[in-house]
């Protein structure tokens, strides 16, 4: 029990260097503050595209309308409302600050430039948390974990096994939980959308953080 303590206090601590990296990065066109979640040691990792206005503003990932659907979604996969959710699983992001609107309206997709500056982090978490389940939300989350540019419908809805910053994991997408996205609210999106949430509800890791709680 001891040791498992102290291990795990190590873990929080590599972490925490981790998050004061994350608050001191500043980019030119980025707004706001940095965003992170609290220091999990969780072998669960979920990885968003960046934080909006309002994260920036609350200090917390996927703190407005597109996580509060998030979050619905994961109590149907685990058993356990949001706090827990947050309490048990390590939550991250592309990039850690809010990008700004692109012209169009629309908040503003990262550049290659902007998402390599935060790679490390990503990296360095990983290599910290030896996750072994990681779950991309939306496009460019699964973009950058699977190394491709899949269609939605042919990775959500599967668990797909590689190795992701040197270590092996399970993988299964969901996609973008924002309003503005209907492809989850249709055909075929919303049998894969299905999919997935039975796949994590019945993986080994999300049962063993959520003592065996779970949802479809």
């Amino acid at each position: 029990m001891a040791r498992r303590v102290a291990a795990e206090a190590k873990v929080l601590a590599a972490l925490e260097a981790v998050h004061e990296d994350i608050r001191a990065l500043a980019l030119p066109g980025f707004m706001g503050p940095a965003v992170h979640g609290p220091a999990v040691a969780s072998r669960i990792f979920l990885i968003g595209q960046a934080p909006g206005p309002h994260e920036g503003e609350l200090g917390r990932p996927f703190a407005w309308t597109a996580g509060k659907t998030l979050f619905r979604w994961l109590e149907r996969a685990t058993g356990a409302a949001e706090a827990e959710v947050r309490r048990k699983v390590y939550i991250a992001a592309v990039v850690r600050c809010f990008p700004g609107k692109a012209k169009g309206g629309g908040d503003r997709v990262p550049s290659p430039d902007e998402i390599a500056a935060s790679r490390g982090f990503i990296e360095r978490e990983i290599d910290i948390l030896r996750p072994s389940l990681v779950i991309p939300v939306g496009r460019l989350a699964i973009e950058q974990v699977l190394g491709s540019k899949p269609p939605l419908e042919e990775v959500v809805g599967r668990k797909l096994r590689l190795h992701y910053h040197g270590v092996e994991s399970d993988v299964v997408c969901l996609p973008h939980p924002s309003g503005a996205s209907t492809w989850f609210k249709v055909e075929p999106g919303k049998t894969r959308l299905e999919e997935a949430l039975g796949l994590l509800s019945r993986h080994p890791e999300v049962r063993r953080t959520f003592a065996g709680r779970g949802g479809p």
